[in-house]
Parts: structure tokens; sequence; C-alpha cells
């Protein structure tokens, strides 16, 4: 669904909502984390002509002026969002790459101390910290758990038996 005020930002700025621009607007409003690749896999479903050059264009222009934003979250392109969205911090997973948005509430103390300790003003929109989501977490704890109650142990439960056993015969 176009909003209206796509329509009047552009206009605002000198710019009109061509149906390019209209189309890449829609689809990261509908995918909401998404890199160019896939932005131009659902405009295409409406528009077959466009190319990967109109997306980056487009994406480029309205992140100049202010409709969508960028982050890193991972290796390759960037994902784009709609930047009237409130402004958060990305959490990913590294295990199954969903991407959950954060509030920037999470992060304030972290950002005050880098301004206290540092006078650095952080920019947190491009924001992402890598981990592992509470579905994958209690998934890898219920497949360790299995494992060492077969007796196989972990891939690091053994790591410290050498330094014992070497401490055991001085």
């Amino acid at each position: 669904m176009v909003s209206t005020d796509w329509k009047t930002d552009l206009r605002q700025r000198g710019y009109r909502l061509t149906p390019q621009r209209q189309l890449v607007l829609e689809a990261v409003d509908a995918l909401e984390h998404a890199t160019p690749d896939d932005i131009l896999c659902e405009v295409r479903r409406t528009a077959s002509g466009v190319n990967i050059s109109t997306v980056y264009r487009t994406l480029e222009l309205l992140e100049e002026l202010g409709l969508v934003s960028h982050a890193h979250l991972g290796h390759g392109a960037p994902t784009y969002h709609l930047a009237d969205r409130h402004h958060h911090i990305h959490l990913v997973c590294r295990d199954c790459s969903d991407v959950i948005e954060a509030d920037l509430s999470v992060v304030a103390d972290f950002t005050e101390k880098l301004r206290a300790d540092f006078g650095f003003e952080t920019d947190m929109k491009h924001f992402a910290i890598f981990g592992r989501c509470a579905d994958c977490a209690a998934a890898k704890a219920a497949t360790d758990g299995a494992v060492g109650r077969a007796g196989g142990g972990t891939a690091g439960a053994g790591a410290n038996t050498p330094a014992k056993d070497a401490s055991a015969k001085s």
C-alpha cells in the first residue's frame, strides 16, 4: 500500500513518486529487512523490467532523503528498512538468521558510557549485535543436554582434562 506521506516527502524535496520509487518503497515496507536482491525480487512481481541498478539507485536516493535506512546484518549486502519506524538496533541470530528489532533503550547505558568515556557519539541505526535467538539457544541447550546425557559430552567438555591430569602427576 502506498503511503501519501511518501508522495509528500518526495515532493517537498523536489522529487516525484515514480512507479519505480513506489515499488521499491512498497517492497522495503513489506519485507522489513531486505537486501537489494530481495527488494528486486519483490519489485519484479509487479514490474519485470526493473533491474538491480534501478533498485540500488533508488535505495541510494531514498536513503539520502531519509525515507529508508540500511544496516549491515552480516556478510553481503546491507539490508534496508523504512526510516520512519522507530529507531532500533538489530539482534541477528547466527543460527537461523532471524533479525529482532530492539528499542534503543536497550543500549542506552552503553551509548552513554561511550559518550562519557570517549566523547563518542553513536549512530545506532546501523548497529547489529550477533548471537543466538531464544529459540536457537533453547534448541542448542536441548541438543547439548542430550549429547551430555548420552555420554558423548560436548566438543569443549574435556578441554580442561589434560591440565588436571598434568597437575595430578606433579
